[in-house]
């Protein structure tokens, strides 16, 4: 393994991270309009009120890594996804102030508009996260500079689409498991309820991924016949996600998040897997593909690189345990609270 193929299953590690640990947030995000009346409400959003923003620190660091690991990547996505990314990062910058702001006056009609704000950027942003990696599978135009050739709605094609319903409805699943487990009560019996609608609404939206992925993507397979191995993560996917109704029907919601948890690593790396060696595929000729190797920085930009993120990665990891060790527990709501 050199250092292209290392700094590749990094961001891979950093992608799903955040797509765990982000991914119960912007679930509870999704969900909070069904909550009854505005006790409820607070109780969701202090439920992550105290870790939204460690979570994506990932994202941040996604980022900032394959800016520096991989800038050609970074220069043809941020381009190519403009757009798409403006209102990203609208959605996200919206939703943090929605969960600073919504408390701050005792008004209903200031509460009514943080509320479906909060749900609004939530959903957007989990929508188009997954919009983002469909295109990354099905190619987007782009021609030999790396140069992104499209318009904005070419990004909106049924796949992409398909894709984006994908990771809405393991958001929705993800999320109220972790409510689950951070309610009581009343509210707790209601998440109960959207645990299993969001674990239904993932079952089909997965299974019309994988036949749409099969049906459209032949190559999609080309490194799982050459590598038999990697069928077995396939089939670890299949028992994790089959064993989130078994323990929610057990009443074990914790092994039912760890399973949701893990269904989301095995998803993320099945998706790296079946992307390598590309990073960007073009649409127009296989010729243009951005690879781990085509697109990388020098080898010396990147030995730099492993020395910082083997010093660095034990303080995130640090850091994300020692606050959710610190906040565990169920939710209380103080006059401090959201």
């Amino acid at each position: 393994m050199d250092l292209n193929q290392l700094w590749f299953i990094l961001l891979g590690f950093l992608l799903a991270g955040y797509a765990i640990l982000d991914g119960f947030d912007l679930g509870v995000g999704i969900l909070h309009l069904s909550a009854r009346d505005d006790r409820e409400r607070r109780i969701m959003m202090n439920s992550i009120g105290p870790i939204w923003d460690g979570n994506e620190v990932w994202l941040v660091t996604f980022g900032g890594a394959m800016f520096a690991a991989f800038p050609n990547v970074y220069a043809t996505v941020f381009s190519g996804f403009y757009v798409a990314f403006m209102l990203l990062l609208f959605a996200l910058i919206f939703r943090a102030v929605s969960i600073e702001f919504r408390s701050k006056r005792d008004s209903a009609a200031w509460k009514r508009f943080w509320d479906f704000s909060f749900f609004g950027a939530s959903l957007l942003a989990t929508f188009l996260f997954g919009v983002a990696a469909g295109n990354a599978l099905i190619g987007i135009p782009i021609n030999a500079e790396g140069v992104f050739t499209g318009a904005f709605l070419d990004l909106l094609r049924p796949y992409p689409i398909l894709i984006g319903l994908l990771t809405v409805s393991f958001a929705v699943m993800h999320g109220a498991i972790y409510l689950y487990l951070k309610t009581e009560q009343a509210l707790q019996q209601l998440v109960h309820r959207w645990m299993w609608r969001g674990f239904g609404l993932s079952l089909i939206s997965y299974m019309l991924a994988t036949i749409f992925t099969m049906a459209v993507m032949p190559e999609a397979l080309r490194n799982f016949r050459e590598h038999s191995w990697s069928w077995l993560i396939v089939i670890a996917t299949v028992f994790a996600f089959a064993n989130v109704p078994r323990a929610i029907f057990l009443g074990r919601p914790f092994y039912a998040f760890l399973s949701s948890s893990f269904t989301i690593l095995a998803l993320v790396f099945l998706f790296s897997f079946t992307l390598y060696p590309n990073m960007v595929v073009s649409s127009t000729s296989p010729d243009y593909n951005l690879t781990v190797f085509n697109s990388a920085s020098s080898e010396k930009t990147l030995g730099i690189m492993t020395v910082i993120a083997l010093i660095g990665m034990p303080f995130v990891l640090a850091y994300t345990a020692v606050i959710y060790w610190a906040f565990r527990g169920k939710v209380r709501i103080t006059e401090h609270s959201y």
